[in-house]
């Protein structure tokens, strides 16, 4: 039996010889839903099970995707209280697998990456478990990023010029079609740049859908896809949340958002949330929602592309006409968000 993107014969020899605690022979899953980083379940000859992230396959952009780096960060967070699956092994030979990738351990929990995934939440808990991912947003900013060995990460101050920079290469790079929208969006942007409140570990993708979530305790069991990761504005996580959070049918915009299924805090309540835990002042967070539709409406962009080009392996129920429309309504969302703001 085969499986895109594991060369099942040296990756398990790699395995036996470096993760503790693993018994050869092993089974690999794709996990779904990954539209970045492969993902994939092994379970080994004792029923054990762990979590092994390789790069997309193909051509993808340069330092995209980076698994010692985010291997790196993991480890380095997984020595706080933020909780993060344990970083299990490295392997960088890419004689083994044709590309570098990492193991982790195995976190049971759901991911509420849709409204129908929210069924798996009791009503009773969702405020409870929308709380706790707050908290742990606010918990990750509050690490001393020098005592964690991520000091160097990336350059500590003007994190949205760096970032505004970054994904209009990231656009010209990846792009197949034209959107005035992203043009017009980011030179709005970038005339209006807030001023940075400190640094912070800044996830870049944080949401629901890149968490476990303990569903019989409302809780957060682990931070998932670090990918994104660097050192930045703080309020950029908490914009960014703001993407995937409705507070009423007019605001469902994402469907792999949970919370239109009913039954979650308003979004300026886990901001006011945020408010209180760390003391930042949140009065600008609308800004970073403009920023963050706008920035992952070029991610999208790239997820769109690597799937058109069969960069992600073959994956059956992929609908590549309904995964073009996401950046353009991303980016309108984006647009009309700015041209509120000034």
């Amino acid at each position: 039996m085969s499986i895109q993107g594991i060369d099942l014969e040296k990756v398990t020899a790699w395995l036996g010889a470096n993760i503790d605690g693993l018994t050869t022979p092993v089974e690999f899953t794709l996990i779904a839903g990954g539209r970045s980083n492969l993902t994939y379940l092994v379970t080994d000859a004792a029923g054990t099970r762990f979590v092994l992230r390789r790069p997309p396959l193909g051509h993808v952009l340069a330092t995209a995707h980076d698994m010692a780096r985010e291997h790196r960060i993991i480890a380095a967070v997984g020595r706080t209280g933020v909780p993060v699956p344990r970083a299990l092994g490295l392997c960088t030979d890419e004689g083994v697998n044709g590309a570098p990738f990492y193991v982790m351990s195995h976190v049971e929990g759901e991911v509420l990456d849709s409204a129908d995934k929210a069924a798996l939440l009791d009503p009773s808990l969702r405020e409870a478990a929308s709380h706790h991912l707050i908290d742990v947003m606010a918990e990750l900013h509050a690490v001393d990023v020098d005592a964690v060995g991520l000091g160097d990460l990336a350059r500590r101050d003007g994190y949205i010029e760096r970032q505004l920079k970054r994904w209009r290469s990231q656009w010209e790079n990846s792009k197949t079609r034209e959107l005035p929208a992203i043009d017009e969006v980011e030179k709005r942007l970038s005339a209006h740049v807030p001023t940075q409140q400190g640094v912070v570990i800044a996830h870049g993708d944080y949401r629901f859908g890149n968490c476990l979530t303990d569903v019989k305790k409302g809780r957060i069991a682990a931070v998932l896809d670090w990918e994104l990761c660097t050192l930045g504005d703080p309020l950029a996580d908490l914009g960014y949340l703001g993407v995937y959070w409705s507070d009423g049918p007019s605001s469902a915009l994402r469907a792999n958002d949970p919370t239109p299924a009913g039954g979650f805090p308003t979004y300026a309540s886990l901001v006011e949330r945020y408010a209180r835990t760390t003391g930042r002042d949140v009065s600008g967070v609308n800004y970073y929602v403009a920023f963050s539709c706008w920035r992952l409406a070029v991610i999208s962009e790239g997820v769109y592309a690597r799937y058109l080009h069969g960069a992600m392996g073959k994956q059956d129920g992929i609908d590549l006409s309904t995964m073009k429309l996401g950046p353009e309504g991303l980016a309108e969302r984006a647009l009309d968000a700015v041209r509120r703001l000034v």
